[in-house]
């Protein structure tokens, strides 16, 4: 038999083809030694895939430049790329396949969260629900190399978990400005809480910061302290529409959750958990928490054994306006929220933050630091705190013609107290400068209750700093709360039935200690006598009384003037305000 000819001819395209679904990088030039820039092949891999699936095979792949793969793609080697480099991975956006490519779910997480803000086909980083070790603070701003971004992106499902390192050790010590971060809570005598470092101009020695100080005169010392987030925003000046749900941030007691932008409106907490926070749950150091939305979370202190007045750790705080705190479960902290801002909705919380103390001294769980606040509380679990509102916010903290205290709707709400003292009041006004008023108050429909002892009273004026004026109440209604193991009740209007047994002129009638916050009588609303109104002969007599508000040592008196002496009995409405 003689062969004349052999042809040699490809057959990959008929056979192979059909039977390999997949591309390998080496055989597009890929070398995979660590070293050799193999990104080119990986494009050309891409680029040749026509649908299917590359594969890495065994090694270290160095990508020196952004590399985009649009197949899908499986790892068996890793990548080596420059922090500054990006890979997006169009067809295999999460955290198991990023997870394979770097080598470690941590890595993984980071290269993943750093693509999803150059990536436009996926809005959402889903983490499969798997839980990455956090081994030091995460700069997203420094990782994703931008300051500024306003898309919509989420990252869901899944659980970040702190581990402990020298990465987390917090700074409190600094000798001039240079060494103060941005994002530090400024500590000192006439700092209201939850004031934070926004800018520093080392020339100038100057440090900017999130809030005005209510007693900043003269010369005095400040402490600055940053602590550390597990995911720090703090980096982007603008940063609007970031959600994170379904998140479980392990803390445990090594480092806080989340520090959010500079500035950025609309970030939103789903059903996320914040366990033990090492100081701070979810952290506003500028204006990024406008129109925020927290709904559905859960805040669970790493300070639980700790009576409640030695506490430190805060849940969340707010810089700005309009946000929604709803549906959450807070415990044990020192505060839930610190608010500053107007325009909030603050809606069927529960917030508990008792101790194991007999005859404990409680603190507050929603402190609001400015006067007008046009806020609505309703429908909450207030369990063992209460709610404080002062101005400490408030660069010059006396009245000055500006709205005073006003706009705040407490309607619908469970109080609750357990071995606490006679002396824990539930709603506390606290002005930081003298001159202020109520205006606009609203308290109804509230349930208050206390088990193991009786309080005197649901209300109170702190008056470390000042005292409210009550000659300018104006707009007060509080009704329709019930109270139990409560001693003194309050009520606006006061309706008072008065018997006078012996003829008089003048009919003192005294509202008693139900005039909330203590305050004084301003209006007379109606006196309806009850039967007939006699003169000492017991002839009936038919006056129309006139009335004088504000009587008696305190101000809660009214006096009735008939213009003649009589007696018997009226009901007399009585009012600590007037209409604005």
């Amino acid at each position: 038999m003689r062969i004349d000819d052999i042809v040699v001819e490809d057959v990959t395209n008929i056979f192979i083809r059909k039977l390999m679904d997949w591309v390998d990088v080496r055989d597009y030039g890929a070398l995979g030694d660590g070293t050799t820039n193999d990104a080119p092949a990986f494009l050309a891999a891409d680029a040749d895939a026509d649908g299917r699936e590359i594969l890495v095979p065994s090694g270290v792949f160095r990508l020196t430049s952004d590399v985009t793969i649009n197949s899908r793609i499986r790892f068996e080697g890793t990548l080596s790329m420059p922090s500054n480099r990006k890979l997006t991975l169009t067809r295999n956006f999460d955290l198991d396949t990023y997870g394979q490519a770097f080598g470690s779910e941590l890595e993984g997480f980071k290269r993943a969260l750093q693509s999803l803000f150059f990536f436009t086909d996926y809005v959402t980083l889903d983490l499969s629900g798997r839980r990455v070790d956090i081994i030091e603070p995460i700069d997203v701003a420094a990782l994703a190399g931008v300051t500024s971004f306003s898309n919509r992106r989420v990252v869901r499902n899944g659980s970040l978990n702190a581990v402990a390192g020298p990465a987390w050790a917090t700074l409190t010590n600094v000798a001039n400005v240079a060494n103060i971060p941005v994002g530090a809570l400024v500590i000192g005598t006439g700092v209201g809480r939850e004031v934070y470092v926004t800018a520093t101009n080392i020339g100038a020695g100057t440090v900017t910061i999130s809030q005005p100080l209510y007693a900043a005169v003269g010369t005095r010392t400040y402490t600055f302290r940053r602590f550390n987030y597990m995911l720090d925003f703090s980096g982007f000046s603008l940063l609007s529409r970031f959600e994170l749900e379904d998140i479980e941030f392990n803390c445990l007691g090594v480092g806080s959750g989340v520090l959010l932008p500079m500035s950025g409106s609309t970030q939103r907490f789903i059903s996320c958990t914040f366990n033990r926070p090492l100081d701070r749950g979810i952290s506003s150091a500028g204006t990024g928490c406008q129109g925020m939305f927290v709904d559905m979370c859960q805040f669970l202190s790493n300070e639980q054994s700790v009576p409640a007045v030695d506490r430190t750790t805060i849940a969340m705080n707010v810089q700005a306006n309009d946000t929604k705190l709803r549906n959450n479960r807070v415990v044990r902290f020192a505060h839930f929220a610190i608010m500053n801002g107007t325009g909030h909705l603050i809606h069927a919380n529960h917030f508990f933050q008792g101790d194991n103390e007999t005859a404990g001294v409680r603190r507050a769980g929603l402190v609001f630091t400015q006067t007008n606040v046009s806020t609505v509380v309703t429908g909450n679990y207030i369990d063992n705190c209460f709610i404080e509102w002062g101005n400490e916010h408030d660069s010059e903290p006396q009245e000055n013609g500006e709205f005073s205290f006003g706009g705040l709707n407490i309607v619908g709400n469970v109080f609750i107290a357990s071995d606490t003292t006679t002396a824990f009041r539930w709603i506390v006004v606290k002005p930081y400068g003298p001159g202020h008023f109520l205006s606009g108050l609203s308290i109804s429909g509230n349930s208050f209750r206390c088990f193991g002892v009786i309080v005197d009273r649901v209300d109170m004026v702190d008056t470390s700093f000042a005292t409210l004026d009550f000659t300018r109440s104006r707009n007060v209604r509080v009704d329709g709360n019930s109270f139990n193991n409560v001693t003194q009740w309050i009520l606006n209007p006061v309706l008072v039935a008065h018997t006078q047994n012996t003829a008089a002129e003048t009919w003192n009638v005294s509202a008693g200690g139900f005039v909330p916050f203590g305050g004084r009588i301003r209006m007379v609303e109606a006196v309806a006598p009850e039967g007939l109104i006699t003169n000492a002969a017991n002839a009936a007599r038919y006056v129309f009384p006139y009335s004088v508000p504000g009587t008696g040592v305190t101000g809660n008196e009214a006096q009735v003037r008939w213009g003649e002496a009589v007696k018997g009995k009226a009901l007399v409405n009585l009012r600590m305000d007037v209409p604005a």
